[in-house]
């Protein structure tokens, strides 16, 4: 004769409800939040150039990929334009957070700096300013930044950085190293905040890349190894096209077991006319 199963206590009953009112709740919670995840990188993505601009003797490319973590996502940027005099600017950062605001903040950020650069060739000042009209609007988050002047008559650039991750340079030559300038507090901590400049006449053939911290530190590397590793591999590949070092670049994040978006922007240049 079958056994007959005791009914489930009310109690019993009572706990499946809420569990599963509990779990439906979670579903919905989670499809939220990988709604604005994805809401985010797509604002990220259609805010970054499709190109960078170039010049005779100078090539340029770049590079992002997102965040690891699956639900977060960063407010790493590249940018790079034309300014009114004929020079090229570049910039590169990272806003604080991970979310739709860090995407949004990112974009404000990029609007201004070009905004400002329209009427400031000093890249010290283009931050000094933008740092300042950031800082107005009151949003609460800030930003690491360098910021990059190409002129193609002096065949210099020059730059300042807002708290940002040092560059690397490296020559066909074989020399190398990392652009670890004096430079200011990140964009919208502080009003007032100077920016120095740092300027290098290129009179060796080379490139020179930025990028951000997510290239270089991750829970298993520190930014110290992170950084040696990609100077090294710039040096090796600095005669190379620039898509091929932005790539090499970006791979050293795969060994830094690292969760945040990355960027990288390489200009590969040839030598100052009349230079060695």
């Amino acid at each position: 004769m079958a056994r007959r199963r005791p009914p489930r206590s009310a109690s019993a009953d009572d706990l499946l409800t809420t569990l599963g009112q509990l779990t439906a709740r979670a579903r919905e919670g989670a499809e939220l939040h990988q709604a604005r995840v994805e809401l985010a990188e797509a604002l990220q993505r259609e805010m970054l150039p499709a190109a960078l601009p170039v010049l005779p003797g100078l090539r340029t490319a770049a590079t992002y990929a997102p965040a690891r973590s699956g639900l977060d996502i960063g407010g790493d940027w590249f940018d790079g334009f034309p300014l009114p005099d004929g020079a090229l600017a570049f910039s590169i950062g990272d806003v604080q957070g991970h979310d739709v605001e860090a995407a949004a903040f990112m974009g404000q950020i990029r609007i201004g700096l070009r905004a400002v650069a329209a009427h400031a060739a000093d890249p010290g000042e283009v931050l000094s300013r933008a740092n300042d009209l950031l800082l107005s609007v009151d949003c609460g988050l800030f930003a690491t930044c360098t910021f990059l002047r190409f002129d193609p008559v002096a065949w210099e650039v020059s730059s300042a950085r807002a708290g940002h991750v040092p560059g690397v340079w490296a020559t066909v030559d074989g020399r190398y190293g990392l652009a670890e300038d004096a430079g200011g507090l990140p964009l919208g901590v502080m009003a007032g905040e100077q920016y120095p400049v740092t300027r290098r006449r290129l009179t060796t053939a080379g490139a020179f890349v930025l990028l951000t911290d997510g290239v270089v530190e991750g829970p298993s590397f520190p930014i110290e190894a992170g950084l040696a590793q990609v100077s090294r591999l710039v040096s090796d590949r600095a005669g190379d096209d620039p898509a091929v070092v932005a790539d090499a670049v970006m791979s050293v994040a795969e060994f830094t077991g690292h969760t945040d978006d990355a960027a990288v922007i390489v200009l590969r240049y040839d030598a100052a006319d009349g230079a060695g």
